[in-house]
């Protein structure tokens, strides 16, 4: 088809046009993108991000203000929400400064010292949120009165080294009423690590073993947090105790009533045999297993001490070399006088005789914790709480706590 010279001028009008509103369009956007502006005629109105303001700091503090019979024990905290915490005060009645620390990223402070008991506290804490704004929390609040403190002893001592046959007995002055609290406050770690269980003997003293003898080398750490704790009927902890402690070689001495030899072995080895003399037949000596607890190079063995007077058969006899197997009086010691006895026949009150050698030689093997078991003297049982009798008792008994 011929189009005609006044059609053909139409239609480059139209292509002109066309061009000129592209170049237009595009010189549009360039400009609103190097002025940045948002706007611009016909773009339907602004449009822009929405950044939400700084939100201010939050600060929570325990105890509570105003609260009371607080436990000195536990920690006084601080926690901000929002921010960093700036400063902390925490004084006494006297106005002095409570210690404390606070986290890495500043929003939690806890004090690092114990408090006092019955005493009225102040706490204030400030803190900044991002919006620059230093907001402060004040509080006070009382720790508790005790009806009385209870100091606990705790056997082994510190630093020291013991026998594989060493439980650890823990001592009162107080009774105790919550036995669950104060066993969940004494913390026992060992290396390598060792089951074990509390038991009860009375309402003052508690004792923790493992199921079997430990192993020779064992580390044991004890740390027993009962300062500002309630152990119960208003007696609170007097002070924490920590205590480091080990298992040295595995000395077990057998002393057999019917052959009256002791065989004394070390880790396992036969290391002496030694003839005895054992308690006579007024006097068996209890079988079962004893923990040596004490020794004493001279001492007088008193029968009056556990109620044998002396015009019933009791004695007064200065000893050597005596080495304590039992709180009811019965010791490893040297007895001269029975030498010959010693190997042949029982003839003392109870103690295990030996020669003045054999019972030096004892003395100076022995540590407490090592271990003597008796068998076939005649006598009746040895009772669990008589010196450390800890072994008498059957391990289903002894994990059940005896609360």
């Amino acid at each position: 088809m011929t189009v005609g010279r006044g059609a053909r001028r139409a239609l480059g009008a139209v292509a002109v046009g066309v061009v000129a509103v592209v170049v237009a369009a595009c010189s549009s956007g360039g400009g609103g993108t190097a002025s940045g502006d948002s706007g611009g005629v016909g773009g339907g109105g602004t449009t822009s991000s929405s950044t939400p303001p700084p939100k201010p700091v939050s600060l929570s503090t325990g105890p509570l203000d105003k609260a009371v019979d607080v436990a000195p024990g536990a920690p006084v905290v601080a926690t901000a929400t929002d921010g960093k915490i700036t400063e902390v005060a925490l004084t006494n009645p006297e106005g002095k400064a409570v210690a404390g620390q606070v986290s890495s990223d500043g929003t939690q402070w806890a004090s690092t010292e114990v408090l006092g008991y019955s005493k009225a506290y102040t706490f204030a804490v400030t803190a900044q949120g991002a919006d620059g704004k230093p907001v402060t929390k004040t509080s006070t609040f009382t720790t508790v009165k005790p009806r009385t403190l209870t100091y606990l002893s705790v056997n082994p001592m510190d630093g020291t080294t013991v026998g594989i046959g060493q439980p650890l007995a823990f001592y009162f002055d107080e009774p105790i009423a919550d036995k669950a609290a104060a066993e969940a406050m004494i913390s026992i770690t060992t290396e390598p690590k060792v089951d074990g269980a509390f038991y009860w003997f009375d309402e003052k003293q508690v004792h923790w073993r493992p199921q079997n003898y430990w192993a020779a080398g064992t580390k044991i750490s004890i740390n027993a947090k009962i300062y500002g704790k309630h152990l119960g009927n208003g007696v609170y902890g007097e002070e924490d105790r920590v205590i480091s402690t080990a298992i040295g070689d595995a000395v077990v001495h057998e002393a057999d009533g019917g052959t009256h030899q002791v065989v004394t072995k070390i880790n396992g080895q036969v290391a002496r045999t030694m003839p005895t003399s054992m308690g006579n037949a007024a006097n068996p000596t209890p079988t079962g297993t004893y923990v040596l607890t004490e020794k004493h190079d001279h001492m007088v063995m008193d029968s009056r001490t556990y109620g044998l007077a002396l015009d019933a058969g009791g004695y007064v006899t200065p000893v050597d070399w005596a080495t304590r197997m039992s709180n009811s009086g019965i010791f490893f010691h040297s007895a001269p006088w029975s030498v010959g006895d010693q190997g042949n026949r029982n003839v003392s009150h109870g103690c295990l005789n030996l020669s003045p050698e054999n019972a030096k030689w004892v003395f100076d093997l022995s540590k407490p914790g090592d271990v003597v078991v008796v068998a076939n003297s005649g006598g009746p049982p040895l009772e669990a709480w008589d010196g450390f009798g800890d072994w008498q008792i059957p391990w289903d008994q002894w994990a059940k706590g005896n609360r």
